[in-house]
């Protein structure tokens, strides 16, 4: 259940991708070493970033238009070559249902294996997601625990809930980046800097936009 666990499909023909799914409204520091540390320690041969469309959990939130949100990603991973984007979401019928997107991605990537990554917040509340069975039978799972939540809680879940699908769940820790989106938010509408909390070229676009004022 950690990243020492053995994986399946260890065939040399099976290549591992990593799926960081989220709304990345802006994407920051807290993201970007999530994905690293998933791709380091689970050795994946890429990480891709895919923008949600419409996500459930989100309700009528108001989001960044989608466009703007793929062109902060563009722009803060344009310098890690394992690192890319999909738009796969643009195109799925809405809202933008996690299963549906890794249904579709490993439709492009047949001889692939799925890490879908996700904060350990997010991961706690998978029960509300729709077809989570389904989706734990078939893919890997990567729990980030960021400063706040702790690999004990996300264990805790798996054995009690889903222990049959315990070698599909990998928790790791990021250590020392404790930033949310909300934050980043909080502090451009306050006139805070958010400067080593986000990409300075994600920064240029914000400002450019006026984004979240």
């Amino acid at each position: 259940m950690d990243n020492a666990t053995a994986l399946t499909n260890n065939s040399p023909s099976w290549k591992r991708i990593g799926v960081f799914g989220g709304s990345f409204d802006p994407i920051h520091y807290g993201h970007l070493a999530a994905a690293e540390e998933a791709r380091d320690a689970l050795g994946l041969s890429q990480v891709l970033f895919v923008p949600a469309a419409l996500p459930p959990h989100k309700g009528d939130a108001a989001l960044t238009p989608y466009a703007l949100r793929v062109a902060m990603v563009e722009a803060a991973i344009a310098d890690n070559t394992a690192f890319g984007v999909s738009r796969i979401e643009q195109n799925l019928p809405k809202p933008s249902y996690t299963v549906q997107t890794l249904q579709f991605l490993q439709q492009q990537h047949p001889d692939t294996q799925l890490f879908f990554i996700t904060g350990a917040d997010m991961f706690l509340d998978l029960p509300t997601w729709k077809d989570v069975d389904y989706m734990l039978a078939n893919y890997h799972f990567v729990a980030v625990a960021r400063p706040g939540w702790s690999q004990a809680q996300v264990k805790a879940a798996v054995a009690e809930r889903w222990a049959a699908y315990a070698k599909h769940i990998h928790v790791l820790d990021v250590p020392g980046v404790a930033v949310s989106a909300t934050e980043i938010r909080r502090r451009i509408r306050t006139d805070r800097s958010v400067r080593y909390l986000v990409p300075d070229a994600v920064i240029e676009l914000m400002n450019r936009h006026a984004l979240y004022r």
